[in-house]
Formats: C-alpha cells, sequence, structure tokens
C-alpha cells in the first residue's frame, strides 16, 4: 500500500476538479470518525503545524489574503 507522501504527490499532481473530489471524498470519510477520535487527529495535525511553522517550514498568511485567493480560485 501507498504511503501518505506518495499518494500526496499523486494527488497534488491532479487537475484542480480531480484534486476537489479527491478532498470531498476524503473529508466525508472523517465524518465516520467518533468525536475522540477526531478531536485526537485534529490535535495531531495542529501540532505538526506548530512544528513546521517554528522550524521555518511553514509561513503565515494571512487570512484576507487566503480568501482572496480562495475566491479568485473558484471564478
Amino acid at each position: 500500500m501507498a504511503d501518505a507522501a506518495e499518494v500526496l504527490k499523486t494527488a497534488l499532481s491532479l487537475n484542480a476538479e480531480d484534486r476537489a473530489t479527491v478532498a470531498e471524498k476524503l473529508l466525508a470519510s472523517l465524518d465516520d470518525l467518533g468525536e475522540e477520535e477526531a478531536n485526537r487527529l485534529w490535535a495531531e495535525v495542529a501540532a505538526r503545524r506548530r512544528e513546521e511553522f517554528r522550524a521555518g517550514r511553514a509561513a503565515v498568511v494571512a487570512a484576507d489574503e487566503v480568501a482572496m485567493k480562495a475566491e479568485r480560485l473558484f471564478r
């Protein structure tokens, strides 16, 4: 079975419509999680993102900038 990095690399090579479909299916699969499991997973994501930021591998982007980019992408 492919690991997450391999699947992500493949998914990112898809066109925008196909990436959106994959994202939608992945998000829908999380609906089946219990609240405790969902909270645990989100805490792991938050911790990973915090470490990436602290290590300089991620940058802060203002919410209004993200919103403008999203609006441009969905026009």
